[in-house]
């Protein structure tokens, strides 16, 4: 055979193996988490929050899913919904981690805009064909208990009401563990590293239904 052939059987072969790994990559899903501080390693070494942590266990099951933490330090739901269409577009999710209204009731805003701002994530991610997993969040108690009540009723209605999956309390076993103190760093906010294993385990039995 002429070398030139061998040349040109050489590039095609190429092409079709770069082709067919682009595909390959283009295929797996991506699993898209939308918080604040408590995804996005606030205070942490690097590849200690639960979304690392996440991506670990993930490949330890051999579920090959591509995870994507678009989450921001001080996040409300208002820049989470100004942000997530953008995200849809870009990663095309399969599923998509909502983690955003801490901030929103440290900043006193409505509680229905935090509602109405989470209800719209949902559909957002359900009309671009995600399943969605929300994660449900308390306030303490001298925010008084009608609307600390209010506040985590919020969550339960929404995921009611858009039938999605909800953890309800994401720092279940964290904020109101015993030894709560010895979770949280200084400033009494954050989880330490010693808590994101626990916030993994609130979520992954929800989200491991959710699992393609």
């Amino acid at each position: 055979m002429e070398p030139s052939l061998n040349r040109r059987d050489c590039i095609l072969g190429l092409l079709c193996a770069i082709s067919s790994g682009v595909l390959q990559a283009q295929a797996v899903p991506a699993l898209l988490v939308l918080g604040d501080s408590l995804s996005a390693e606030y205070g942490l070494p690097k590849g200690s929050g639960w979304v690392a942590l996440l991506e670990q266990r993930l490949a330890q099951e051999k579920r090959t899913l591509k995870v994507v933490n678009a989450s921001i330090s001080g996040d409300t739901t208002s820049g989470g919904l100004a942000r997530l269409p953008t995200l849809l577009k870009q990663h095309s999710p399969a599923i998509v981690v909502i983690e955003l209204g801490a901030n929103d009731a440290l900043r006193g805003l409505p509680m229905e805009m935090t509602r109405e701002n989470l209800r719209a994530m949902v559909r957002l991610s359900q009309t671009a064909k995600a399943q969605v997993l929300l994660l449900g969040m308390q306030v303490p108690p001298n925010y008084g208990a009608d609307y600390a009540q209010q506040f985590a009723a919020g969550f339960a209605a929404v995921a009611k009401e858009q039938k999605t999956a909800l953890v309800p309390f994401f720092l279940k076993d964290v904020a109101d563990a015993p030894n709560a103190s010895e979770l949280f760093q200084s400033d009494r906010i954050h989880p330490t590293t010693a808590a994101h294993p626990i916030l993994l385990n609130n979520v992954w039995p929800a989200l491991k239904r959710l699992l393609p």
